[in-house]
């Protein structure tokens, strides 16, 4: 499991890339939201970057997480 510092700072830049690509797209930031969904699913041991955020939010300190039907088996 990733330290909580880096996992929020992971997530951050995420969904910043993912504001910056809708707003602008371009092809160096979609290599870098890439970088960031391998980063991100490596730290939280999923195969995929929505289960990953999915994940990191529940690791993070504060999480208050409704709804974890995504994570089910």
């Amino acid at each position: 499991m990733a330290h909580p510092a880096a996992l929020r700072k992971l997530v951050d830049e995420y969904e910043g890339l993912q504001a910056v690509h809708a707003e602008c797209g371009g092809t160096e930031t979609r290599g870098q939201i890439t970088e960031l969904a391998c980063a991100l699913c490596m730290s939280t041991g999923t195969s995929d970057v929505d289960a990953a955020l999915i994940a990191a939010h529940h690791q993070l300190p504060g999480a208050q997480v409704h709804d974890d039907s995504l994570l089910a088996p």
